[in-house]
């Protein structure tokens, strides 16, 4: 699905300003570390924007969000790897090397875009390609809906496994601007199916027409959505809560909520 070269090339033309969804990201991952009552003396982020995450996180190792990971496995008390699952050609395969970096018990935290990021775009290029073109070739990344993720994290061996989800709204002038903004993001389309000549300007000016129509904030501007996804698993321990056996409960359920047991009928 992903084009490494391209990723890279696009990652190294970012800047620090272009980057306040990584600022919000970094924001859920400390909020998510303050909700957890355990110190970490080992952690890993795994990412590909190690100029703005290592300082946020002198004491922990970087490691590239390549499609091998270099991490040293059950070495890593905490390993958070942050915005960018959604480039991954081998999503499972990113998640089950960073359980396997984990000790037992160790906590793995994922931040990144989700779904419903970019759909706006997504309707109003597809919507005006068609229409001048006749045809239609990708331009946003497909990325996973929050109920498929749960499962990802099962697959990949996590325990205790929970998959939440926050939209960001952006307002931008024109989608021009918009697209000024991913370039400084360094996620621009880096798909390998992606069209190789360049778009001619009446796509987008098309497409600008149907964003203001279909999707202006009361200020006239466009929105933007941007949907920041957070999973959160654990490296399986023996002391980790476990689920009972089916039938070994001892005390029933309507005891528990103080209601009469009533027969099912025929």
């Amino acid at each position: 699905m992903t084009d490494p070269s391209a990723l890279s090339a696009h990652r190294i033309r970012a800047t620090l300003d272009g980057l306040f969804l990584h600022s919000a990201a970094a924001d859920e991952l400390q909020d998510r570390l303050d909700m957890v009552n355990k110190s970490f003396t080992a952690p890993a982020i795994v990412t590909g924007f190690a100029d703005f995450w290592s300082p946020l996180h002198p004491d922990a190792k970087i490691a590239s969000d390549t499609e091998t990971l270099d991490l040293v496995p059950q070495s890593h008390d905490l390993v958070a790897h942050v915005m960018g699952l959604h480039w991954a050609n081998d999503p499972v395969g990113q998640l089950i090397q960073c359980r396997r970096a984990l000790k037992p018990d160790g906590l793995f935290i994922a931040i990144s875009f989700g779904g419903d990021t970019l759909q706006e775009l997504r309707r109003a290029l597809g919507e005006a390609e068609i229409a001048v073109t006749g045809g239609l070739s990708p331009r946003v990344a497909p990325m996973p809906e929050l109920r498929d993720l749960g499962g990802l994290l099962q697959r990949a061996g996590f325990a205790l496994p929970v998959a939440d989800t926050a939209t960001l709204t952006v307002e931008y002038r024109d989608i021009w601007h918009l697209m000024h903004d991913l370039r400084a993001m360094g996620e621009t389309n880096a798909l390998s199916a992606r069209l190789r000549r360049p778009t001619g300007r009446a796509v987008f000016e098309k497409a600008q027409d149907l964003y203001a129509e279909h999707f202006a904030a009361p200020s006239g501007r466009l929105k933007a959505s941007f949907e920041l996804q957070v999973l959160t698993g654990w490296s399986p321990d023996a002391s980790q809560p476990q689920p009972l056996r089916p039938g070994s409960a001892q005390q029933r359920l309507s005891d528990a909520l103080g209601t009469p047991e009533k027969p099912l009928r025929d």
